[in-house]
């Protein structure tokens, strides 16, 4: 898979719309609202995940899967090959396919993508929602918050956040859009408070010298 396809997938998966003020469900906040009371509680976190891309329609599925780990607004995120540090203020897309970093400044409102580092948050503005079923997933149970976005021309029709009722954790979300393309991220591993290096958020140039640096800034 080209770099091209790379990016358009990473932006899929982490799509969001332009979005403005709110109708919420009173329940539904309240559990939207524990969930980030833990997240804020974590120093750090990472995540194992495994997205799915499906439209019967065009008899079309994909699936990979990646990681993630966070910490404040800082982030380092590994799939399809390529890996995305952010430092809180630069940029680096690391691509060993292409023998390439590109260094930019991080714009969460561009091509209407979110950052990683708000993953966990991103229901925060521009939906309405309400609570929805109750699913069993592996012996959890996995209570549905069904978010519709209040921008009438998002591509997404609506979503369901899966949250695990025990550990207040989000289990996967899924999204419908406007053109039936079904798209499923699940939650495989979490894990909180790993011992990091004060490095870990860094890029270190000199293990890239034989790549081509791409500064867009």
């Amino acid at each position: 898979m080209n770099s091209y396809k790379k990016n358009i997938l990473f932006c899929t998966i982490f799509s969001i719309g332009t979005l403005f003020a709110q109708n919420k469900d009173p329940q539904a906040k309240q559990l939207l609202n524990q969930v980030n009371k833990k997240v804020e509680s974590y120093e750090n976190i990472q995540i194992s995940f495994k997205y799915v891309l499906e439209n019967e329609a065009e008899n079309i599925r994909q699936e990979t899967k990646g990681k993630v780990t966070l910490e404040g607004d800082k982030y380092v995120l590994d799939i399809l090959g390529i890996k995305r540090v952010f430092d809180g203020v630069k940029l680096y897309t690391i691509s060993p396919e292409d023998e390439e970093v590109t260094i930019s400044t991080e714009n969460p409102d561009e091509d209407n993508t979110i950052a990683p580092s708000k993953l966990l948050s991103f229901y925060e503005s521009g939906y309405n929602y309400s609570m929805d079923i109750i699913q069993e997933k592996f012996g959890r149970k996995i209570q549905y918050i069904k978010l519709i976005p209040i921008d009438s021309n998002s591509e997404i029709k609506y979503a369901l956040l899966g949250i695990d009722t025990l550990t207040k954790h989000i289990y996967n979300l899924i999204e419908i859009g406007s053109n039936d393309t079904k798209t499923t991220l699940t939650v495989l591993d979490f894990k909180t408070n790993a011992p990091l290096s004060q490095s870990f958020f860094n890029f270190d140039a000199a293990r890239y010298n034989d790549y081509y640096i791409n500064n867009l800034d």
